[in-house]
């Protein structure tokens, strides 16, 4: 698929298909990969991506009459520069609304995203343009798919006291632990969430803060539910875990010719 390389000035590079403006490798100075993404995962046109971190627009899941997740993941983009910042190498991607999109969902829009890599920390921001002449309503995410060591090891500490939902089977209540684990199947969106959380891991510690959006989401198959999975490698669950930057409930209102920005920073603590 047609891609996009930039390095950041840490010596981390990034990969990002044009399809979707979608993040498929952040990888460190020696060869450590950051993110996950199956090595039976479709690369093709159309189809999406199991891994990297997906841009969810404008419909989370099948929460809504589109494809599940919207169609902004697997539509092409087009690639509007890298340039240096004094955050990092910035690479910049945009969509817009498009006879396709619109017979879809029918607002006008432009969708910008960019993801800057430097200090050992890859930032990526996504905006949301309204530039139609009504009002519209939408939920978005950054699906990210870290990678671990084992999903059963990892711990993100920072979700204490927040209200959740669990998809299936549905529940919900208040997370009473201090460290969320993926021991278990886990497939929960925390509302309201901190902005700041810590992904401990045997081999590495992450950072994790989000801005402008809402809620996180934390998911992770487990067996069965990945064995379902056509793309997904056999145990590939085991070196993935899902920390999602996203705005589901509420979803996000646009006044005609405003926008909303919404970001997720992920730093190799140690």
């Amino acid at each position: 698929m047609p891609a996009v390389r930039w390095r950041g000035p840490d010596g981390a590079v990034a990969i990002a298909t044009l399809q979707g403006a979608h993040l498929v490798s952040w990888s460190m100075p020696g060869g450590g990969e950051r993110l996950f993404v199956s090595e039976r995962s479709a690369f093709g046109a159309g189809k999406a991506i199991r891994g990297g971190i997906p841009v969810v627009f404008p419909q989370f899941a099948e929460l809504g009459p589109l494809a599940k997740h919207g169609f902004a993941r697997t539509t092409d983009w087009k690639l509007t520069g890298v340039a240096e910042t004094k955050e990092g190498t910035r690479a910049t991607f945009a969509l817009e609304a498009s006879p396709q999109s619109l017979a879809l969902w029918p607002h006008p829009f432009r969708l910008e995203l960019a993801a800057t890599l430097g200090r050992s920390r890859l930032e990526v921001e996504l905006r949301v343009t309204n530039t139609g002449g009504e009002a519209f309503a939408f939920a978005a995410a950054l699906h990210t798919y870290l990678n671990v060591s084992d999903a059963a090891a990892v711990r993100l500490q920072g979700l204490r006291g927040t209200r959740f939902r669990d998809r299936e089977p549905i529940a919900v209540g208040v997370e009473g632990r201090s460290v969320v684990t993926a021991e278990e199947p886990i497939d929960r969106v925390y509302f309201a969430a901190p902005a700041e959380l810590r992904l401990e891991d045997p081999e590495r510690v992450l950072a994790i803060s989000q801005r402008g959006f809402s809620d996180t989401v934390v998911w992770n198959p487990g067996r069965e539910l990945a064995a379902q999975m056509a793309d997904m490698v056999p145990e590939g669950y085991r070196r993935m875990l899902c920390v999602e930057a996203a705005s589901i409930d509420p979803i996000v209102t646009l006044a005609a010719g405003s926008a909303w920005t919404g970001a997720q920073a992920i730093a190799v603590a140690r």
